[in-house]
């Protein structure tokens, strides 16, 4: 029996590319306010700065990913000694600006009289900051305490930890087939996949259910429950 559904955030619960884009914006702004030599840059080779960095440091925590592609795009117009200044104005109108997707509050509230919420992410999106105080039981976040990033079995380890019952009694729901969908397969949970985009559906991921929208998801579990129960049955 399925008892708790525990969440990724970024992208699926958490529309944060508006927030990234009004964060970057407001970078922009800023260095162009410091420098004239600032005004040839544009956001896309802010956006660029991320991916340059993240591929070499896709292990470390969000937000020193962050300050290093900030410190990259700075140094593009001499700006490097303004980091702290400018990382205090991204990360700002980041979480002013982030906030759940409209699927998101109904289907916590739909499934939470039936099962235990949780929420676990790799990325920095503090429930309380991002229109979620309050919603899970429980919240991990990668780094903290050493908890390393998914798909690493310790995270899932410390998500049916933090649950207190056994792994094939939680379905994890994200966004990511490689982070969502493999990870806590392996590690004995249940997996639906969220497919926001349409993508076609790889032949070789194990998902135990896909769905379009979150408004979808509480039936989902539903019937993942219930065809549990019968198996057991």
């Amino acid at each position: 029996m399925l008892t708790h559904v525990v969440f990724d955030a970024d992208e699926t619960l958490i529309d944060l590319r508006p927030a990234v884009t009004g964060g970057l914006v407001a970078v922009l702004e800023e260095m162009r306010r410091l420098t004239p030599a600032a005004a040839g840059i544009s956001l896309a080779e802010l956006e660029s700065d991320w991916h340059a960095v993240f591929g070499a440091m896709s292990a470390a925590p969000v937000m020193e990913i962050r300050r290093a592609a900030l410190a990259r795009s700075l140094a593009r117009a001499g700006l490097g000694a303004h980091l702290d200044d400018v990382a205090t104005i991204f990360f700002a109108r980041r979480f002013a600006l982030t906030r759940p997707f409209p699927d998101v509050l109904p289907a916590l509230a739909a499934l939470r009289g039936r099962y235990t919420l949780g929420y676990a992410t790799n990325g920095n999106s503090r429930a309380e900051r991002c229109g979620l105080a309050g919603e899970f039981a429980f919240e991990l976040y990668a780094h903290e305490n050493g908890l390393p990033k998914k798909p690493a079995p310790e995270f899932f380890a410390a998500v049916v930890e933090a649950a207190g019952v056994p792994p094939e009694r939680i379905v994890y729901v994200g966004d990511s087939p490689s982070h969502d969908v493999f990870g806590p397969r392996r590690a004995g949970l249940r997996a639906v996949w969220l497919n926001r985009l349409g993508l076609p559906r790889p032949p070789d991921v194990p998902a135990d259910a896909e769905v379009s929208t979150l408004a979808d998801l509480p039936d989902a579990v539903d019937r993942l429950c219930a065809g549990r129960e019968m198996s057991e049955a």
